[in-house]
């Protein structure tokens, strides 16, 4: 009851009390905080940005869509703890409570949602997340997640005592995912000059193209993998053979006539698009191997920029 009566304190202090009328909606959402919460958990687990914002409060959804991309998905990464979308489902105990089940390529969780603590339009439910494959919950995560009613449907309110006040958090998360990606995109061009190089050391030229340096094609189930060659070298996941990964534009160029041995050159280059969504600063990598960035506004980088660190 302590951490509820501090819960609304804190409610009433960002002035986000919902009236206590509630709509004549059937859904989940209307009847249940647990109904609410559970949904809100499988949007998570699937990092479906779309979804999710739906059980956001009107304050916070209007701050999530202009989070960047990288920024919503690290959100809802917080709520189940999980860095892959997985696939979620959603399954009642005994009780009536609901349990999520999020499984994901390299793991899976449940995520188990306690009785509501209720009082007028705010609502305290214990959650535990534990690994799927782990029977004994020795490392079960326990928190209190709160819920607000708000034109007769429950939106999430809180993670422990800590409200999710995205208006507050937005230039913050927004400028920490930059950065992240953007030091990302460095080093995936460093791994795209590698490639081009161990390229160039196996079949005696510069590649024509990003393309050639991918993954061969897929072969049937049961027979031999493909072999790597001058057009799939297997040197790039596919994304960055296509050119685009995290946000970022990839653009390679051979300078010259010739791209026939260790003398031809060539220019790398990673542009953020959109601009501002992933990333800010453009990095370009010049014929003589060095790293450049700068903020371009979206356009390609030059050997002038500073170097990058």
């Amino acid at each position: 009851m302590y951490v509820l009566t501090l819960l609304l304190l804190a409610f009433s202090l960002f002035a986000l009390r919902a009236p206590a009328q509630e709509s004549s909606s059937t859904s989940n959402s209307a009847i249940s905080p647990a109904g609410t919460l559970s949904q809100a958990l499988a949007a998570a687990c699937s990092q479906s940005q779309t979804d999710f914002a739906l059980y956001l409060t009107a304050r916070n959804k209007q701050s999530f869509t202009r989070m960047t991309p990288a920024a919503r998905i690290a959100l809802m990464k917080r709520f189940v703890l999980l860095s892959d979308p997985g696939k979620p489902s959603i399954s009642l105990n005994p009780s009536g409570r609901p349990t999520v089940h999020c499984e994901t390529p390299i793991g899976a969780a449940d995520i188990q949602i306690g009785g509501a603590d209720q009082q007028d339009n705010i609502a305290l439910l214990p959650v535990e997340l534990r690994d799927a494959i782990d029977p004994a919950n020795s490392e079960a995560v326990r928190v209190n997640m709160g819920m607000v009613r708000e034109n007769g449907q429950w939106r999430l309110l809180s993670i422990g005592l800590v409200l999710l006040d995205l208006p507050s958090l937005e230039v913050e998360w927004n400028s920490e995912q930059i950065a992240a990606n953007e030091s990302a995109t460095l080093e995936s061009l460093k791994l795209v000059t590698q490639a081009i190089e161990t390229y160039r050391r196996t079949y005696t030229h510069l590649p024509e193209s990003l393309d050639k340096l991918g993954p061969p094609s897929a072969t049937p189930t049961g027979k031999a993998p493909a072999k790597s060659s001058q057009d799939a070298a297997g040197l790039l996941d596919a994304d960055l053979a296509a050119g685009k990964k995290d946000g970022y534009t990839f653009r390679y160029v051979i300078l010259g006539a010739s791209s026939l041995g260790a003398v031809a050159q060539y220019e790398v280059a990673a542009s953020p698009a959109p601009y501002g969504e992933a990333g800010r600063r453009s990095f370009f990598r010049d014929a003589s191997g060095t790293f450049h960035a700068a903020d371009h506004r979206g356009a390609v980088g030059t050997s002038t920029d500073p170097k990058a660190e």
